[in-house]
């Protein structure tokens, strides 16, 4: 399918999703959900500024929280720029399942269009699944748009079930550990920068050359120019000490 144009000849942007999921359950209550509600608020500005940066890519943000059930805080997809967090409460078992059967829906085609990034998924959990999450999970990695999406989890807390996390990544280097609220920020704050490597035009190198990177995905977005690479050697050491209290 040919790329559209803008009047003058220019590409017009490609859509790029990027999705916050949210472990709402009872144990992400007070300082986990006050400080994930603290981190993205404060992370949204860097996003647009980012966004401004490549015309070449609209980037648009949405929020799924789970508890008991899950739903769309964020009904449809919002551009940045005009993203507002809606804080969080927590409550409820912890139904992953479920989450991941409304992200398969809407990682078909439609409502994501073909011309689209991948998507970015940044799944924040602090337990174990209540539920019979891997039907869904396995449904929603067939996707195309599942298998080319840039799934990154951040870990919250020692019980939370980093096996299921890595199920849900493909990659144990993107499931991002989080023992206290300092850490907990700058992992929410390094996960949202993604979105600016994803968005890269192929004009741009985006090849990391080093012995620590992970591929994102071999086939699109990249013009041509061979594998996305993110760079892990920026994720911020999980080491908590001097950092607070752990959970």
């Amino acid at each position: 399918m040919p790329e559209l144009k803008r009047p003058g000849g220019e590409l017009a942007s490609r859509p790029l999703h990027f999705f916050w999921v949210v472990d709402c359950s009872g144990s992400m209550w007070g300082e986990k959900i006050g400080t994930v509600n603290n981190a993205i608020q404060e992370v949204i500005p860097e996003m647009v500024d980012a966004a401004e940066d490549n015309p070449n890519a609209q980037l648009l943000v949405r929020t799924l929280k789970f508890s008991t059930g899950a739903s769309w805080v964020t009904a449809d997809p919002v551009k940045v720029e005009n993203f507002a967090w809606e804080d969080l409460e927590a409550g409820g078992v912890t139904d992953l399942g479920k989450a991941f059967e409304l992200l398969a829906a809407q990682l078909t085609i439609p409502p994501m269009s073909d011309r689209a990034l991948p998507p970015v998924i940044v799944l924040l959990s602090d337990g174990q699944p209540t539920d019979d999450y891997k039907k869904s999970l396995d449904k929603l990695l067939h996707l195309p748009w599942g298998k080319k999406a840039v799934r990154i989890a951040i870990s919250i807390g020692q019980d939370a079930d980093d096996n299921v996390l890595q199920e849900f990544t493909g990659n144990r280097d993107l499931v991002l550990q989080a023992n206290n609220a300092t850490m907990l920020t700058k992992m929410i704050k390094w996960a949202s920068t993604v979105a600016s490597v994803v968005s890269a035009p192929a004009s741009r190198p985006n090849i990391v050359d080093n012995g620590d990177s992970v591929p994102i995905d071999p086939t699109s977005s990249t013009g041509g120019n061979g594998p996305l690479i993110l760079d892990i050697n920026n994720i911020p050491d999980p080491d908590t000490d001097g950092d607070g209290d752990v959970w």
